[in-house]
């Protein structure tokens, strides 16, 4: 659903506020984190959200909602250097200010290292979603996520995955897709399917600029960054294994997300709405941003002690920064044909040129276009399933059919016969040889 209620409307339904409670603070030091340069812009502050801050922002978010079900999201940095008692107080508050019927819930994004069994008891308790960051095993997650000893963190983050799995908690899982998992999607998706056991799976690649500041300036990229062609196969690879066994039983967001949009619905993703703007970053001190993506100084609105939160959400300068994502869409992608999925993405990410030289292409286009051609023919079946009141998870007995054909057709064939792969090369100089 579009949060804005039209073109002529500046009073959004819903929106949604990243909060730091420690602003950028963390206790790992991943070398791809874009967050931890934030620090900068408070060089004077102790990074720790006080309770009138927090009382403050609770009943500003609640009463600026339009909608019957707030969600309270809590990220970093590290968010649980807060302390549990910090998120003790936030519940605490959000019944203060509730309204009668509105369902409140809560979700906080964790590298997983703090994890025990207080904080899994009282999330369980409480019913947090928690998102943990993993990327992948050893080798992969370890090669950047390490802590300020440059150490690996791999073995503290699973072991708070099992005091998820003991206290029953709700989790999913992001994967940060760099250099360094790249080239294994399968082994990445394996080991969070079956080590980790996790049945919502993020994967978010790494596109950082390569500058001193940490701000979305110049177009030259750190070699943790992944190509638009390198994520656009790394999706490919986990969809074909995920459609032949997984569906119905571990959701992958992007691909939820494109089958919402081959069902004709929005895709409910910022990176691929049509505008943003409506999912901004609460800093610690009360200072707000219109993105997590865009912290800094021009994109800047206020502090939500000088003017409240609606006026800031509803302000000329967010508007304007909403609809600069689709006002500038070069002509090249308003002519794609899965612009209706991807919408350009994310602007952070528009440091290209098209063929034709206009500037504003996806970083990311090339992989966009791959993989949404690549799923396109399943996507469209599993999108008449659900239009039918059927299940998508059909799709994996067609297409189970389809490979029992294909093999025996690679059980038959002759040496110069056609290989049945499609190459287009007799099978003798293909998958014959």
């Amino acid at each position: 659903m579009n949060a804005r209620q039209g073109e002529n409307s500046r009073s959004p339904l819903a929106f949604n506020v990243m909060v730091k409670p420690r602003g950028a603070v963390c206790n790992l030091d991943c070398q791809y984190c874009y967050y931890l340069r934030k620090e900068q812009l408070y060089p004077d502050g102790d990074f720790r959200m006080d309770d009138d801050m927090l009382e403050a922002f609770t009943r500003q978010y609640i009463r600026a909602q339009q909608v019957p079900e707030v969600t309270f999201a809590w990220q970093g940095g590290e968010p649980l250097l807060a302390g549990l008692e910090f998120f003790e107080r936030a519940l605490q508050f959000q019944q203060k200010y509730s309204r009668p019927g509105m369902i409140i819930k809560n979700a906080v994004q964790t590298n997983g290292v703090l994890l025990d069994d207080e904080w899994c008891r009282f999330f369980k308790r409480y019913d947090f979603l928690v998102g943990i960051s993993i990327d992948g095993p050893h080798e992969m997650h370890d090669a950047y996520r390490v802590d300020k000893g440059g150490q690996p963190t791999l073995d503290r983050v699973m072991a708070g995955v099992e005091y998820l799995n003991k206290h029953n908690v709700d989790f999913n899982t992001l994967t940060c897709v760099h250099a360094a998992n790249v080239d294994y999607p399968l082994e990445v998706y394996r080991f969070l399917r079956g080590k980790v056991e996790a049945h919502f799976m993020q994967f978010i690649p790494i596109v950082l600029r390569d500058n001193e500041t940490g701000f979305q300036e110049g177009n030259a990229l750190t070699p943790h960054s992944v190509t638009g062609k390198q994520y656009g196969s790394f999706l490919k690879t986990i969809f074909d294994e995920w459609v032949r066994r997984d569906v119905g039983t571990v959701f992958v967001q992007i691909f939820d997300v494109a089958l919402a949009a081959w069902a004709g619905e929005s895709p409910g993703l910022c990176i691929f709405d049509e505008t943003c703007g409506t999912a901004m970053v609460l800093e610690h001190n009360g200072d707000l941003y219109s993105c997590d993506h865009f912290v800094e100084p021009r994109y800047y609105l206020d502090n939500i002690s000088s003017r409240d939160l609606t006026e800031l959400v509803t302000s000329e300068q967010q508007v304007r920064f909403s609809h600069a994502k689709r006002d500038s869409l070069p002509g090249y992608c308003r002519e794609c044909s899965v612009k209706f999925i991807c919408n350009g993405g994310c602007p952070k990410n528009r440091i290209l040129s098209t063929p034709d030289g206009e500037p504003g292409l996806n970083y990311l286009c090339e992989g966009y276009r791959d993989l949404f051609a690549h799923i396109g023919p399943t996507m469209q079946y599993m999108a008449e399933e659900l239009r039918e009141g059927r299940s998508p998870a059909n799709i994996m007995y067609v297409i189970a059919q389809q490979d029992a054909r294909l093999h025996m057709r690679f059980a038959t064939a002759q040496r110069n016969d056609p290989c049945p792969c499609g190459s287009g090369l007799k099978f003798k100089n293909c998958h014959g040889r």
